[in-house]
């Protein structure tokens, strides 16, 4: 009867669907790989708190200057061919990264002794670093606000929490949980292998999502239609276009306060986390195993989180829910940045995780539901704008505040002293918030839309 169940699930929820699950599954596999490749590659080349912030904040730029008018293409291309096009990049990308990563390997680095080397920055290297992430920034902004846009088109609206639960929780195991031990297997051969895995699951997965077929083209802005060739005038309707998403999200009562909200959240959760393998090298003591290992506590999370989601908003109620989210983060932060055991760290990351994908599940689930689907695009673009567009800005502060607190405290505090400021951010955030976001908002909102 389970086995019954779960197939009948499947065939409602269609092909299409699992289509985008799997090539969902395969990239973020290759995604968790890098998690633990690129952390351990930028340590091994610089030990400078700042320029490993910056790295990261980098690769976080394009969020805060390309997600306006990544949405406005996502409203005028169609949004498979955007997928597949963004993931054919990054898989070429990463094989450019993986080669160059092959031939410099000989003069880098024993990684199991990164604590004690005095590592003396590769400028070649980390130049290289900046430049991937970057490209690869700006290639997973248009992909990734495609793939949520994209999602109304092959599951019915009353589905939509349980197929972006599944998805998350897809993206948690093999993001979290698969791919940091296999990465950090694949580092213990030699560190540019990762790199190769990682560029072969981008390729499955365009293949894949080269595979779904639609009945219904993506939709495209009316402003679009008219005939006319691209020249002057396409900038002046870049940005109409980019003001008619602003200005929607901007004058409704809920999705405003909420991309606010998500956005400080963000510049939060980045600024205590910007520098953690420094923090777990230093502070934790982690060798590259335990390391990949402290990354499955979020897939875990992310699994359970993604599954149970929908229950726990009946449960609690949407805004319930959010409220909970609200006070778990700062509390998590708090306890992290005071403790100096690994397995206590990796089983709050997994609790907070839980609390982040049911927060995910149950906003991106709203946004999916009252947006035109005309509007879908760029909407979501402005609102991720807002929600993430100040992740560099939480990478430069925490980068800036390390360097800052080395001046006044040990190393040790300073590399604490992020998880700190999160936490006293975090409990205001809470008390604003928890007035806002409450279910009958919610709901009178999804009523609305």
């Amino acid at each position: 009867m389970l086995k019954r169940k779960k197939s009948e699930e499947r065939v409602r929820l269609g092909n299409n669907y699992w289509r985008l699950w799997s090539a969902t599954a395969i990239s973020n596999l290759g995604d968790g790989i890098s998690l633990i490749a690129y952390p351990w590659l930028a340590s091994a080349i610089t030990r400078d708190p700042f320029l490993i912030a910056l790295a990261g904040l980098v690769g976080r730029l394009p969020w805060l200057l390309f997600t306006l008018p990544a949405g406005v293409i996502t409203d005028r291309v169609e949004r498979r061919k955007i997928i597949i096009s963004m993931d054919l990049f990054r898989g070429l990308l990463t094989v450019a990264v993986a080669l160059i990563v092959w031939r410099a390997s000989s003069s880098l680095p024993d990684l199991e002794t990164l604590t004690e080397a005095q590592v003396t920055t590769n400028w070649s290297l980390y130049l290289v670093i900046l430049i991937a992430s970057l490209l690869y920034g700006m290639a997973e902004v248009l992909r990734d606000n495609a793939a949520q846009t994209f999602m109304p088109q092959i599951v019915e609206k009353e589905k939509l929490e349980v197929a972006n639960g599944r998805i998350w929780s897809a993206e948690y195991v093999t993001n979290s949980f698969v791919g940091p031990p296999l990465g950090s297997f694949l580092i213990g051969i030699a560190i540019f292998i990762p790199f190769f895995v990682d560029a072969a699951t981008f390729l499955v997965a365009v293949l894949l999502i080269a595979g779904i077929r639609l009945t219904v083209p993506s939709p495209s802005s009316p402003s679009n239609s008219s005939s006319g060739s691209v020249g002057e005038k396409q900038p002046v309707r870049m940005r109409a276009e980019i003001k008619e998403g602003f200005l929607w999200l901007w004058r409704h009562e809920l999705l405003r306060p909420m991309a606010i909200i998500l956005g400080l959240l963000n510049f939060l959760a980045t600024t205590s986390t910007a520098l953690f393998i420094l923090f777990a090298q230093e502070i934790l003591q982690t060798s590259v195993f335990i390391f990949a290992i402290l990354g499955t506590s979020a897939a875990i999370g992310g699994t359970i989180g993604g599954l149970l989601a929908p229950r726990i908003s009946s449960r609690l109620g949407s805004g319930g829910a959010l409220a909970v989210a609200l006070f778990t983060f700062p509390t998590i932060s708090l306890i992290i940045g005071l403790v100096s055991y690994w397995p206590l760290v990796w089983l709050l990351t997994a609790f907070s995780t839980i609390m982040a994908v049911t927060w995910n599940v149950i906003t991106v689930s709203l946004r999916q539901s009252i947006i035109p689907d005309h509007l879908l695009g760029r909407v979501n673009s402005v609102y991720r704008f807002f929600a993430w567009g100040s992740m560099p800005l939480g990478m430069l502060a925490a980068g800036l505040m390390v360097d800052l607190a080395g001046e006044l405290t040990s190393r040790e505090w300073s590399l604490r002293t992020p998880y700190l400021f999160a936490a006293l951010g975090g409990y205001l955030l809470f008390f604003y918030g928890r007035k806002i976001l409450t279910t009958e908002r919610i709901e009178a909102a999804r009523s609305a839309g």
